[in-house]
């Protein structure tokens, strides 16, 4: 068989050029192939759909790859030529989605005939005419034109929303002593300056163990709230044009709202179902929330006599005083098991034998040294499915969380499945928090490339619906939890593995406080869906409102979560897919059994019925498959109840 090459990077130095070529010439390519179909439309059907699935190859691949750059290039200029790219790639999309010469020829094509031939092309096919009339092509002229000014005044909104969220690091300086309580290796790695003072910043590797260890409350509260702040006054304004974008292009093709717009192409099916969901969540989990909290309110009391609450300034440290002290789970003694390099070789061992893959490590150019590149082969052969880039560590100008970028769409015979994993660890010890994070995020990795080996660009990788994609990665966090999973790489400096008890009460641990969690993930929900449902004009005061209903911890004076919250972006009033994609993995892990992670054919099936098909099938067909029965509720309620 012959190999796909991979996509070259360029140097450093080569690459704004580079990114403005690659563009433009998938922006002709795209152009060319568009205007094949509309004058010399081949005759045979599914070449008419090939054709038009090469368009989205085209679009799609220079799309990832500057959505990629523009959020992990070191150089700034390369950044920007890689957000002015994405706006023309938008504005073309937008272009030929309303194209009514193109609708017409894709239009008089038969599903049914065109699916008996290709169930894929089928696929296809139905769903390129539901994005033409979503995207306006049946309206007139005005309200086309109209459409195209939202999309591309969306586009400028988003990539300002994500570059505030991303570039606004805040930082808290700390005489060294007031820092009693954190880790020694992250004080060895933060030096105080000349004038004896510490630079604590709003990134993960510092914020996280800042109010997780921190004795001093004052240096807590004052990291808090540098973390949300982030984004704000600026985001305001960015945020509430959005939302009313948003809004007028949902009515302008006919929805009530944008949820319902949005909700449509999702398993959750219409808009209304969202607070329904939201509210069944928070309901289930009020009583798990209740008791936790009323354990973490009394450890703060021995502290702070007569307190009747918790802010979040507060919350990470009783909760981390109360795995240590009522759990016996001490964090910092768990995190010598996690040094970053071991980590990362056990992620590749472990997703290799689950899934049947062997990564090869390989020298090729990448936009950091940071980053490394690994060729993934089906195990036992030389057959390549794809390349990885792992990106893990923090530097400036650096996308702030974690996530799964695509690089290009795997097609079988034409393109090679490439995905990059972007993260902001630390280089020594890692939370085990994060180890966990790795892993949810490898699993989007591996999704790609593994449903990157279809022969349709639109089926390709993580093309599911939109509220399922989290799903395959949150059950992939159960191998994090393992025992004997993390015993195989998870060892101290003496080279002892993870005691099994230590993992067990780990475990423990991390079911105390699920309750609350799931509140506070309702809460973001809430907000990703009454900010678009009812965009109101003050954020801040609906923020309140939503917190006091659905949040356990009441509002910090001050601060402005939504201003830095990106899912508002991409997500943006489907933040519930979280929670709904983490309802089918409880149910899907229950096929696996808890004493033999790696049996061979409960991973194979997961892997060839869940991951392979990409989103050739619908996602509650994927897990019906798979389970033997549709998808439920059942084992979602029973582990939040227990």
């Amino acid at each position: 068989m012959t190999q796909i090459e991979p996509l070259t990077l360029p140097a450093a130095e080569a690459a704004e050029e580079w990114v403005t070529e690659r563009t433009e010439g998938a922006l002709a390519t795209a152009r060319e192939l568009a205007d094949r179909l509309r004058t010399e439309p081949p005759a045979d059907p599914l070449a008419v759909v090939r054709l038009w699935d090469d368009v989205g190859l085209a679009l799609g691949s220079a799309g990832g790859l500057v959505g990629l750059l523009a959020n992990v290039h070191p150089t700034e200029a390369v950044r920007t030529a890689c957000e002015d790219a994405e706006v023309a790639l938008q504005r073309l999309r937008t272009e030929l989605g309303q194209d009514q010469r193109l609708y017409a020829v894709l239009a008089a094509l038969s599903v049914e005939e065109v699916t008996a031939a290709d169930p894929d092309a089928g696929r296809v096919l139905s769903k390129s005419l539901q994005d033409f009339r979503r995207a306006g092509v049946d309206r007139d002229e005005a309200t086309r034109d109209r459409l195209k000014a939202i999309n591309e005044r969306l586009t400028e909104l988003d990539l300002t929303f994500s570059r505030l969220a991303r570039d606004d690091v805040r930082s808290v300086q700390v005489p060294v002593e007031r820092l009693d309580g954190m880790p020694a290796d992250w004080l060895e790695a933060h030096p105080a300056d000349e004038s004896g003072l510490v630079t604590v910043t709003s990134d993960y590797p510092d914020a996280l163990p800042a109010r997780m260890f921190v004795h001093d409350a004052t240096v807590r509260r004052d990291v808090t709230i540098a973390c949300l702040e982030r984004g704000w006054p600026q985001a305001d304004p960015v945020l509430r044009e959005m939302f009313e974008l948003r809004h007028e292009l949902a009515t302008l093709v006919g929805y009530s709202d944008w949820p319902s717009y949005d909700a449509e192409v999702k398993m959750i099916g219409s808009g209304d179902a969202i607070p329904e969901f939201i509210d069944k969540i928070a309901q289930a989990a009020t009583g798990p929330m209740e008791r936790d909290l009323a354990v973490l309110l009394e450890r703060y009391r021995r502290d702070v006599p007569g307190a009747t609450e918790l802010t979040t300034a507060d919350s990470v440290y009783y909760e981390e005083l109360v795995r240590k002290e009522q759990l016996e789970v001490d964090s910092q003694r768990v995190r010598t098991y996690f040094d970053f390099a071991k980590v990362r070789a056990g992620l590749l061992e472990v997703t290799g034998r689950l899934f049947g893959l062997r990564y090869q490590p390989v020298d090729a150019p990448t936009w950091h040294e940071d980053v490394s590149v690994f060729d993934v082969h089906r195990a036992g052969t030389e057959e390549r499915l794809g390349r990885i880039f792992l990106d893990l560590h923090p530097r400036e100008g650096k996308y702030k969380h974690a996530a799964q970028f695509d690089l290009s769409p795997g097609v079988r015979g034409r393109q090679l499945a490439q995905g990059v994993l972007v993260c902001n660890f630390s280089r020594g010890l890692m939370e085990h928090d994060h180890v966990v994070t790795l892993f949810h995020e490898f699993g989007h990795l591996v999704h790609h490339v593994l449903g990157g080996q279809g022969e349709w660009a639109r089926c390709s990788g993580v093309a599911t619906e939109w509220d399922f994609v989290e799903a395959p990665s949150q059950m992939l966090e159960e191998w994090a939890w393992d025992p004997s999973v993390l015993r195989t790489f998870a060892t101290d400096a003496a080279g002892e593995p993870i005691p099994v008890e230590l993992v067990e009460r780990m475990r423990a641990a991390d079911d105390f406080g699920k309750g609350y969690q799931a509140r506070t993930q309702m809460f973001y929900a809430a907000i990703s869906y009454y900010f678009h449902a009812q965009r109101p004009a003050d954020l801040t005061a609906a923020m309140l409102e939503l917190q006091e209903r659905y949040s356990p911890w009441p509002y910090l004076p001050g601060t402005h979560f939504f201003a830095s919250f990106g899912h508002l972006g991409g997500y943006s009033s489907a933040y519930y897919t979280y929670m709904w994609s983490l309802v089918i993995a409880k149910d899907m892990f229950s096929a696996f059994d808890p004493q033999d992670l790696f049996a061979p054919d409960v991973a194979g099936r997961y892997r060839d019925r869940i991951l392979a098909p990409g989103g050739s099938r619908d996602a509650a067909d994927l897990v019906a498959d798979f389970l033997g029965r549709p998808f439920s509720f059942d084992a979602y309620a029973a582990w939040l109840a227990r």
